[in-house]
């Protein structure tokens, strides 16, 4: 896909992602993915449909996702064409966002269709709603998050004991993970404040290096391509949290779907699908390439490209994959209740995996489960 240039935000829009924005935070509530601040921002424009090309039901679809590695299905699908390719005439307008609750104010809204997005805000957005606003239809991507320490201060896990560790923002999905982690040690934290045996320092992934690099924290329990830049600071990884899961997997990224959007254009839901899929197949046959695209993506959004030290194994230690990982989302959703930052979830009728698993047979891979918590 060529390079693109950001369309001029219209007036409502940016009323709408300035109000998005300026949500504070709710005691309690999981609030964030952990990818940066509450900036959400027009992506490029709207990619051009081949001529003559028959529509689907709707004239456009219009997709969130972050400028970030964990996104990658949707920034390799995007530039190599496989999302317009399924939608044929169905223009795509794609929107970038930095955190969770823009995206999910803006799905909320009616400002996007689908999105790319972190299980903590998607439960999260699940849970306020009543469980009328959106659904998860897919997986994206497993991995990628570890703890990255100062040798020089945290030699062994004990160590963590007494020390400042940072997380992306309170409630978000590794700092659920981090306050499950101490819990498990039999150490105590007050999760709002974060004081306690461990300080859990809430800071912005685009700060943390600078942070580790100064002292002000001694580690972090951050996602890629964060933890691979502390590394490159001189950090070292004390653990990858696909340690702590059976088989090694656990959902970072999922798609989610506005039930409004779900039930009047099947089609288009089923077309992106079926896009992510087969970019999910072809990521994992072609590595190299997907990753120099995801970097040039990257790129093109942030006006900086990720250097080899930091791209190259933070992109070895994800995977991307169709599996929501339900299982998975659930004991995080558990997790965020027991650290007292999420009353017990309801999470029945979370998941529509209806049309993925008819796209996955038609592809001829298995089907994934809904671990129970599947739409009637």
């Amino acid at each position: 896909m060529p390079a693109q240039t950001r369309p001029a935000p219209r007036d409502r829009r940016r009323r709408l992602l300035a109000a998005a924005a300026a949500l504070p935070m709710l005691a309690g509530a999981l609030v964030a993915c952990g990818y940066g601040s509450q900036r959400a921002s027009d992506g490029p424009a709207a990619v051009v449909p081949p001529a003559n090309a028959k529509k689907l039901s709707a004239d456009q679809v219009r997709i969130g996702y972050f400028p970030n590695l964990t996104h990658a299905t949707a920034l390799v699908g995007l530039r190599e064409g496989f999302f317009q390719r399924e939608l044929g005439g169905t223009r795509i307008k794609p929107y970038t966002f930095d955190a969770g609750p823009a995206e999910i104010e803006a799905l909320n809204a009616g400002s996007i269709d689908i999105g790319w997005i972190g299980p903590s805000p998607a439960i999260n957005g699940y849970t306020k709603s009543g469980g009328t606003d959106l659904r998860i239809i897919s997986g994206s991507a497993s991995g990628g998050v570890k703890l990255v320490v100062d040798p020089k201060k945290i030699k062994t896990v004990d160590d963590v004991k007494g020390k400042k560790i940072a997380t992306p923002q309170l409630g978000n999905t590794q700092d659920v993970a981090l306050l499950h982690w101490i819990a498990s040690k039999g150490w105590k934290v007050d999760p709002q404040s974060g004081k306690g045996d461990v300080s859990v320092v809430r800071t912005d992934n685009r700060i943390t290096p600078d942070a580790f690099r100064n002292g002000s924290v001694d580690g972090a329990w951050v996602p890629e391509p964060t933890a691979s830049k502390l590394v490159a600071e001189g950090g070292k990884v004390l653990l990858d949290e696909s340690a702590l899961w059976p088989g090694g997997k656990f959902v970072i990224t999922n798609v989610i779907v506005s039930q409004k959007f779900l039930a009047k254009h099947p089609d288009v839901v089923e077309a992106v699908l079926r896009g992510s899929v087969r970019t999910n197949a072809w990521i994992g046959a072609n590595s190299a390439r997907a990753e120099a695209d995801a970097n040039a993506a990257l790129k093109e959004l942030t006006q900086k490209a990720l250097p080899a030290d930091v791209i190259d194994p933070a992109w070895r230690s994800l995977r991307m994959l169709d599996d929501p990982l339900a299982a998975t989302a659930r004991s995080e959703a558990l997790h965020a209740a027991s650290a007292g930052l999420l009353a017990s979830p309801r999470l029945d009728g979370i998941y529509d995996l209806t049309l993925l698993n008819k796209v996955l047979r038609e592809e001829g891979g298995p089907t994934v489960d809904a671990a129970g918590l599947g739409a009637q």
